[in-house]
Parts: structure tokens; C-alpha cells; sequence
């Protein structure tokens, strides 16, 4: 853990613009994202409602290097784009606005990318939210890290995955602050920023029946690992003589090695999977179904 970096919540105009700076530089300038949206004469990545989220950032010898936004519905009504891509409308059917929140814009300087920096700045907005007791935390993540927030106590929930224009294909996600019992099942890492509440914990109900419902995803993580692969081996054994597969040639040992780390995703029709100029470090094996390429640069599922 480096001492030399603090972790604050943005208060001033001066601390807000520096991290739409670095916003700026991450994901417009390294990224390729949202450059539709940025503001390219002043070089800074914001948007409407960083005017009533909470926006932590860790600071090392003065400049920005680590930055992360929560939308509470404690500070004002979440926007309709957040209820939308992350499927609220059934838990706040159920849920007071104050009790959910939506964690975006995370990102760290390259150079710290690897270290326990990401962990602190998420574990300070898991602590607000313990002190805010906010249920339930959404979020969304790229397919080849699903399974390492599933391991810090994320949650896949939805039977729908996000296509963003600017950010690429995304899984949601979902994090129970007060479910210390759970993340001590697993062994999160996250233990250590959030608060036991014993018996007074809140963890809301509909959570389970609404990932009992069917998610879009299957995770080792999530399921026994001979399910998992009984899984695997069934899509590739019907597909087996009848199209080529990114894995042929390989011997069972190896196909289990390549994809140890591997999440099925069930997807829709139409859904964009990799585009053009990327930066998504996902490789897909086509179990069933099929992908096209459109306007000569976007490969899509059928």
C-alpha cells in the first residue's frame, strides 16, 4: 500500500475539474470513449450528473491518479439512463430510491493498474454507503473481469447485458454493502472496508428472487465447476464437425486451461460485441449461435 496517496471525495470546483481532467486522459485519450460526449477544448470528460454524485479520486504527489463516481438516490432522483442500462425499475418498485446507488468512471493511472489502489477508492465508497446504509451498489463491468468482482462480492443479477455505444459490451453488476456474511463466504477483500451489522443488516429480498429469475451469465464462480464445464463441452460437442471452432486441435486439458478464467455470456440478437479501434481485452469463442460483421467493422450476434 503506498502512503503517499490520499483518497477524498471532490468538494470543490478545483477538485472536480481535475478529475475531469484525468477522466479525460483515461478514457477519451487511452480509451477512445466517449469522445462524443467530451469536451475536447478544455480536455474534460463530465457529465450531468456529476453535479449531484459523489466522486472520490485518490491524489499522489498532487495530481489525480485514481477516480470513481456514486449516484445516490439519496442526493437526487437517479437518472432515467442509470434506471434503463442497469434494470432498476424492479428494485425500486420494491426499494426506496435512498437505499440504491450506481458506482461508474472508475478507472486508475496505468502505472498503479495492478496495485491495491482500485480496491481502497471502492472500498471509501463502500464505507459511505455503509454510513448511508444504501443497500444495494449497481455497476457494470467488461466480460474478462467479471470474474475477478464476482471474487470481491459483485453480484451478476440481469438477464440483459449492455450495449453502450461509447463504452462497449458490458455485463451489470451489483454489490450488497451490509451482506457481511456473504463476503466472508467468499473471502472478499472487500472485508476490510465494510461494517459487520450483525443482526440489523439489510439485505434486500428481492435481490435473490430477481437473480433466481435468470442471469445472462455463467460463472465459475457462480456454479459447481463440473456444471460449468459440462456446460462448455456440450456447446462444443454439438458444434463438433459442423464449423470450425477457435478451439480445434486443442485437447480437453488445453481447452480447460484457455478458458479457466472464462464467463458464458448468453446474448442477444443484435447485440455488439467488438468494434473497430477498441480497447476491450475480450476474446469470444462462439458456442452456439452465430456473429456477423457489419459496416465492415462490427461483429454482432445472431
Amino acid at each position: 500500500m503506498d502512503t503517499n496517496i490520499t483518497i477524498a471525495c471532490a468538494d470543490t470546483e478545483e477538485e472536480k475539474r481535475a478529475v475531469f481532467s484525468f477522466r479525460y486522459d483515461i478514457y477519451v485519450e487511452e480509451m477512445g470513449r466517449y469522445r462524443s460526449i467530451a469536451d475536447h477544448s478544455q480536455r474534460l470528460f463530465y457529465e450531468p450528473c456529476d453535479a449531484h454524485s459523489r466522486i472520490f479520486y485518490a491524489l499522489q504527489a498532487g495530481k489525480v491518479v485514481a477516480t470513481m463516481r456514486l449516484t445516490w438516490g439519496g442526493d437526487a432522483a437517479l437518472p432515467a439512463r442509470m434506471i434503463e442500462q442497469y434494470g432498476l425499475a424492479p428494485f425500486l418498485a420494491e426499494m426506496s430510491p435512498t437505499a440504491i446507488a450506481v458506482g461508474e468512471r472508475g478507472m486508475v493511472l496505468p502505472s498503479l493498474r495492478g496495485t491495491d489502489l482500485f480496491l481502497r477508492l471502492i472500498g471509501a465508497g463502500y464505507q459511505f454507503a455503509n454510513q448511508q446504509r444504501i443497500q444495494l451498489i449497481f455497476g457494470d463491468c467488461e466480460p474478462h473481469l467479471l470474474n475477478l468482482y464476482l471474487g470481491h462480492g459483485q453480484r451478476a443479477y440481469s438477464q440483459v447485458n449492455v450495449n453502450s455505444t461509447e463504452a462497449g459490451y458490458l455485463i451489470p453488476i451489483v454489490f450488497v454493502p451490509e451482506d457481511f456474511g456473504y463476503l466472508r463466504r467468499i473471502n472478499s477483500p472487500m472485508l476490510e472496508y465494510v461494517q459487520d451489522f450483525g443482526a440489523d443488516a439489510r439485505i434486500p429480498a428481492c435481490l435473490e428472487r430477481i437473480i433466481s429469475e435468470g442471469i445472462s451469465v455463467m460463472s465459475r464462480r457462480q456454479v459447481t465447476s463440473s456444471d460449468y464445464w459440462d456446460e462448455v463441452q456440450g456447446a462444443l460437442q454439438e458444434t463438433a464437425g459442423s464449423r470450425f471452432s477457435a478451439l480445434d486441435g486443442f485437447t480437453a486439458e488445453e481447452a480447460e486451461r484457455c478458458l479457466d478464467k472464462s464467463t458464458i455470456i448468453s446474448c442477444q440478437n443484435g447485440d455488439r460485441l467488438l468494434k473497430k479501434g477498441g480497447v476491450a481485452r475480450n476474446l469470444f469463442v462462439v458456442l452456439e449461435g452465430t456473429l456477423e460483421v457489419r459496416d465492415g467493422n462490427v461483429l454482432r450476434a445472431g
